[in-house]
């Protein structure tokens, strides 16, 4: 009777722990890791993007941090077969069901439509001239994940929340619940302003009053008028005439910098920008910035971490002083030259440059079809070197000699070339 009875208290016993025990959650996946490209400051991976046969197709991807939408090319759009539809500026479609990073998918459930530039059929098959990439990741997909932007190792990693390991200074953001934008709380000359954090920017902002404040305080300064180099951003006619600054210190969260080359942003487009933002804000920090740091952003915490990677300053304005326009056919328009010193950075007139030219090649190396950021470095280099420049003109091609010069020269006190 006693062994029967125990035999039943172990039994109950039994079934009382198995009750109170709780499934074991699923381990979340590690993080995903892939090589990235930075041309022209822009992050650009490899991704791939569900067909409805079941298979994928293998694309360029811009991540891009600062920007809420989701934007694809025609062509891309076309393959998915997807249902477009345009008016006279714009076409749109509902999105791709995710993109797959490294194997990891990642859903976009929460993109309402896919913006679609409104091309002809020559320029259909990338998202933007001067890039090659079929479509971004933006922000309101990026805020659900752990996201490390290593830009000095040229990779890119992604994983559910908690999975990555951040080092570096670290410092609380301010991220839009709704669309995944960071503002970042900074000090300039010790007053306080709210900057976001877009490293899909290749240059900073600042808006045009906090800008025209500083310059009109500062004017020793570096400065110049007409964006080259990394401040050449899409080819807009407002570039020619930008006001680009670089800034003696910026407190950026955690960092503490110097020699930060700003643009002077117009009102309309920072107002824009702010109301996006869903909070005051007074400019950008672009990739510019940031391309000695892996850049790590929690968005479960609100919290972003710079960790060090190199201590080399990049030459991000020794560069042929021209201002550049990606066309729709892979052509690049000369909108303009820049002055330095006073003079005109590059030879104009009927045997130098005129605004409406087409670079055709640099150092006889076309330029067609290339990006923003490829034929930036074939401008750049060592200050001094000479560049020969294939013009064409009215059906004509001549040959202009150029100098690489450096723009915006930092105070020799913080020059660490």
């Amino acid at each position: 009777m006693k062994a029967g009875l125990t035999v039943c208290c172990v039994i109950l016993l039994s079934i009382s722990s198995a009750a109170r025990e709780k499934p074991k959650p699923h381990p979340e996946p590690p993080p995903v890791t892939v090589p990235a490209t930075i041309d022209h400051n822009r992050v650009v991976i490899d991704a791939d993007i569900p067909l409805p046969n079941g298979s994928t197709r293998r694309v360029h991807a811009w991540v891009d941090n600062g920007n809420p939408d989701l934007y694809l090319s025609r062509k891309l759009a076309t393959i998915v077969g997807l249902n477009v539809s345009c008016d006279d500026k714009t076409c749109s479609a509902p999105p791709p069901p995710a993109i797959v990073v490294g194997g990891m998918a990642l859903p976009l459930t929460d993109v309402k439509k896919a913006e679609i530039p409104l091309k002809p059929v020559s320029a259909a098959a990338v998202l933007a001239p001067g890039m090659n990439v079929d479509i971004n990741i933006p922000s309101i997909v990026l805020r659900h994940y752990d996201v490390l932007v290593d830009f000095p190792e040229h990779k890119f990693t992604i994983g559910a929340p908690g999975a990555i390991h951040f080092l570096g200074s670290s410092g609380k953001v301010e991220i839009n619940a709704q669309n995944g934008l960071i503002q970042v709380p900074s000090k300039i000359e010790n007053k306080k302003y709210d900057l976001a954090l877009d490293m899909g920017a290749s240059i900073s902002f600042l808006s045009d009053w906090l800008f025209d404040e500083l310059a009109a305080g500062h004017a020793d300064w570096p400065h110049m008028t007409g964006a080259v180099g990394p401040a050449n951003m899409w080819g807009a006619d407002a570039e020619t005439k930008w006001k680009v600054m670089r800034l003696d210190r910026l407190q950026y969260g955690p960092l503490y910098l110097i020699d930060v080359p700003v643009v002077e942003l117009a009102k309309p487009v920072m107002d824009f920008l702010e109301k996006r933002a869903g909070t005051p804000t007074e400019g950008l920090i672009g990739s510019n910035v940031l391309l000695n740091y892996r850049v790590g952003l929690d968005y479960a915490h609100s919290m972003v971490y710079f960790d060090i990677g190199r201590l080399y300053t990049v030459p991000d304005f020794d560069v042929v002083g021209l201002t550049l326009r990606p066309e729709d056919d892979g052509q690049y328009s000369i909108l303009g030259v820049v002055d330095f010193e006073g003079t005109p950075a590059v030879p104009v007139g009927p045997d130098g440059v005129e605004a409406g030219d087409h670079l055709v090649a640099v150092d006889d190396i076309g330029v067609r079809g290339a990006t923003m950021g490829q034929v930036w470095s074939m401008l750049g280099g060592t200050p001094g070197k000479q560049r020969k420049l294939t013009i064409e003109r009215a059906g004509k091609q001549l040959t202009v000699m150029a100098k690489v010069l450096t723009f915006l020269a930092p105070a020799p006190e913080r020059d660490t070339k």
